[in-house]
């Protein structure tokens, strides 16, 4: 057992909050390479907090000993969310998962597949119209908040244009004001950030609860009738499904895998003619471009990881864009290999920790995957697509979702250019 590399600094003074949100890539980075070591400490949020950028830390961390980490009970989610599978610990945390995982599995899956078809179908086919270049990344958050709304909330844009517009904006104030500064003022004519996301969530928990009690088919049908441990329960998990952190999850990695498959025709044609390697590439674009940076723990007891030392009380933060570039298991690490899952990393998907892992893992893992292989089953039988103008900055910026700092604009043309001349004519 040995002690964390770094400093843990001095309360206040020593924090290194700033210089971590600003660029936590860079920041880790540095600090694996002063250190030579994939975890260290730091002060974050004026704790003392271990960094984990190592494949087997974040095992430990997140399966292994997860018991003994918890989630922070005064972290910013817990007050805007309220008690959640997300949120939550111990106990409550397992009932939760348990009463909530068969809305992700099994026939419910199924029952969405046509409409995430539809959906795919209905805002993927006019991307080669017009003409101007598209911005990847806003066409695939509109993707996203109509699946979202669509399958969780029951409310389509085709059908209640003006209602989805509402909850959609709603959505996006929420979700700006999370990320805010958590501080809720209100003055005549102006709110802090904090506060309009608070204003907003109030709206959003009105329509949810009104959809509860009115509707009994779908997504939130079934919901509502499941034993839940708090009555608010059932509209707190509404909310935090049908919040901008889903869409903006899924358009950060229809970007990433527009811009991995750019101009190359060959990979294409191989994700297309092979579901196995779509899967591959789809790994790829997870590993190297997660749409989250990571998650954070509390030690709830002296306990280690990858052989340090964590005290109790001790923060503890795992670094998924770190993690998936971790050289002991990832050969060539910060290169483009969908092959990789098929060779070396074969049946090693669970290293990768872009939505968690382990027993606290996300619970819709396998609905985003059915999305993102529809979505990119789409554009690949449908498109072909190039950077236009082809030179761009594609630097990523990774908080509070990864893209690229300049959103790119991409040019589709379309594979069958009689549809497409029918299409302009109709």
């Amino acid at each position: 057992m040995s002690k964390l590399p770094g400093n843990a600094g001095v309360s206040v003074l020593g924090d290194k909050s700033l210089e971590f949100y600003r660029d936590p890539v860079s920041f880790c980075r540095q600090r694996v390479e002063k250190h030579h070591s994939r975890v260290f400490q730091c002060r974050i949020l004026n704790r003392p907090t271990a960094f984990i950028c190592s494949v087997q830390g974040m095992r430990e961390l997140l399966c292994d000993k997860s018991n003994l980490f918890i989630k922070d009970p005064t972290d910013l989610m817990t007050n805007m969310y309220g008690d959640t599978v997300v949120t939550t610990n111990g106990e409550e945390a397992c009932l939760l998962r348990l009463s909530l995982t068969s809305l992700f599995s099994g026939s419910c899956l199924e029952s969405s597949s046509d409409y995430i078809t539809r959906v795919c179908e209905r805002c993927l086919k006019d991307l080669s119209m017009s003409s101007q270049p598209e911005c990847a990344y806003s066409a695939f958050k509109r993707l996203g908040t109509e699946l979202v709304l669509g399958l969780f909330l029951n409310v389509r844009a085709e059908e209640q244009p003006e209602l989805y517009q509402e909850i959609a904006q709603l959505c996006t104030q929420h979700w700006h004001g999370l990320i805010s500064a958590p501080v809720n003022v209100k003055v005549p004519m102006w709110s802090s950030g904090f506060s309009t996301a608070l204003d907003a969530r109030d709206k959003l928990m009105e329509i949810i609860k009104d959809k509860l009690e009115n509707e009994k088919h779908g997504f939130v049908g079934t919901l509502a009738s499941l034993p839940l441990p708090k009555s608010s329960s059932a509209s707190q998990h509404l909310l935090l499904f049908i919040s901008a952190l889903i869409p903006k999850a899924l358009a950060s990695l229809l970007t990433s895998f527009t811009l991995a498959l750019c101009g190359n025709k060959q990979m294409c044609q191989r994700a297309v003619e092979d579901p196995d390697y779509l899967h591959n590439v789809l790994l790829e674009v997870q590993r190297l471009w997660p749409p989250f940076i990571g998650g954070r723990r509390i030690a709830d007891q002296d306990a280690t990881l990858a052989g340090f030392l964590v005290p109790k009380n001790h923060g503890v933060i795992y670094i998924s864009h770190s993690i998936h570039r971790d050289p002991e298991v990832f050969h060539e690490p910060d290169s483009f290999l969908p092959e990789r899952w098929s060779g070396g990393n074969a049946g090693q998907e669970h290293l990768l920790c872009s939505f968690g892992n382990g027993p606290r893992g996300c619970i819709g893992t396998k609905l985003t995957d059915v999305f993102l292989k529809e979505a990119c089953m789409y554009l690949l039988k449908h498109y072909n697509w190039c950077l236009d103008p082809p030179s761009q900055d594609l630097e990523y910026k990774w908080l509070p979702v990864s893209r690229p700092i300049n959103t790119p604009t991409v040019s589709f043309s379309r594979l069958d250019q009689s549809k497409s001349d029918r299409s302009h004519s109709s």
